[in-house]
């Protein structure tokens, strides 16, 4: 009997830990990205980067994304789950200590590596997830969109107060984000040296890739996913420069920034947890998608700041929501932990290939006209193709 208990007990104290895992992983998916964005403009002027390269090293990422997101099941496979977060986290951290040399060579390099390393995050997490809490999946899947969220705004926020008001620079500002991989390693190396239960169901993904990618709903996924992040990348990016351009300072840029994340955190919460008690989820991605296009059109023809104010809140909630959104999309069309993994995998893969286009085509447009007016009614198109697409992946159907 106390033998039973003695495992129960361990076994329990693993779950929380695990839980704890998949939060600061969470926390270390965004902050490399969404902290560069308030950046960008004193990069720029001490390396010496047009507007065109600059959108390149934002995107570059997401490039990484798209080539290294179908490898990650097979890598899990190989090292399982634990090992293989181990080796994203410090792949990252290499990343972010190599991308502080003030030089273009060390910060596209160091860029390269942060996108690996996270890159093996975005896919591990959902399959995760779906493996480990196959009846909580919309709530864990709402606890590290959140997180996500969560640290992705602070990161924005404090950019600038780091390299200006400490006087950090662009550097010290970006160094900071190596802190949470370090501790998440710490954490992942204990869970992968004291695993608790059956061997990596990830191990037989690559029997249901093949049916992942001739699904035409796990390709509806995949743009669905591309196109939101599209938009998000793309706000990351250049909502701070666009906001210069209406008159606001650096810092209030910056600030508004991280205000569009937070509006977006009860938003990134509540969405999981209400996709998994519906059926379908249509409406849902209908709803979001029609906060995105009033944002970018209240940016594009506002003209006061409570206009500004409004179009934020309302980018903020759309893409708050349109995340987490997708991701419960791997999880709700999947039949188990594995089929999540490949389904993860290949729309990730797929769809950061759209996401990449986004930074990289804004900043080649602001560059030909030199005006925010043309960038921004892009942004109003892809939000209606994201809405077709969020519409067509809600369905109650499996890949």
């Amino acid at each position: 009997m106390s033998s039973a208990l003695a495992k129960s007990n361990v076994k329990s104290t693993y779950i929380y830990l695990f839980i704890a895992g998949i939060v600061l992983a969470a926390f270390n998916l965004r902050p490399a990205i969404t902290s560069l964005g308030p950046l960008v403009g004193l990069i720029q002027e001490d390396v010496g980067l047009t507007h065109w390269s600059a959108g390149l090293l934002m995107s570059l990422p997401l490039i990484i994304f798209s080539i290294m997101s179908p490898l990650v099941p097979k890598i899990a496979s190989r090292l399982s789950n634990e090992r293989t977060m181990v080796l994203g986290l410090t792949i990252l951290l290499i990343g972010i200590v190599i991308r502080t040399i003030p030089t273009a060579f060390f910060l596209f390099t160091g860029t390269i590596l942060v996108g690996l390393g996270i890159a093996i995050g975005n896919v591990l997490l959902p399959a995760v997830v779906k493996e480990k809490f196959p009846k909580k999946f919309g709530l864990m899947t709402s606890v590290y969109s959140t997180s996500m969220g969560l640290i992705a705004s602070l990161a924005s926020g404090i950019s600038i107060p780091l390299a200006q008001g400490l006087h950090f620079g662009w550097q010290g500002a970006q160094i900071v984000w190596g802190i949470p991989a370090i501790i998440a390693i710490i954490v992942w190396v204990f869970l992968s040296k004291n695993r608790v239960g059956e061997k990596n169901e990830i191990k037989k993904t690559q029997s249901g890739e093949s049916r992942v990618w001739s699904s035409t709903l796990a390709w509806q996924i995949a743009i669905f996913m591309g196109f939101q992040s599209f938009l998000f990348y793309v706000t990351i990016s250049w909502l701070p420069e666009i906001l210069l351009s209406h008159g606001l300072s650096m810092e209030a840029a910056g600030w508004l920034l991280s205000f569009t994340q937070l509006v977006g955190l009860p938003t990134s919460f509540i969405i999981p947890v209400l996709a998994s008690r519906f059926t379908s989820q249509s409406w849902i991605a209908f709803a979001l998608s029609f906060c995105s296009i009033l944002g970018y059109s209240g940016l594009w023809l506002g003209t006061s700041y409570p206009a500004l104010i409004i179009s934020i809140i309302l980018i903020g909630i759309a893409l708050g929501g349109s995340f987490p959104l997708a991701l419960s999309y791997i999880g709700l069309r999947a039949r188990n932990g594995s089929q999540a993994a490949a389904l993860s995998g290949m729309a990730q893969s797929t769809g950061y290939i759209l996401a990449a286009v986004g930074p990289l085509l804004i900043g080649y447009l602001f560059d030909k006209t030199h005006a925010w007016t043309t960038p921004l009614i892009t942004l109003i198109v892809i939000s209606f193709i994201t809405m077709i697409f969020g519409t067509l992946s809600g369905r109650n159907r499996f890949v």
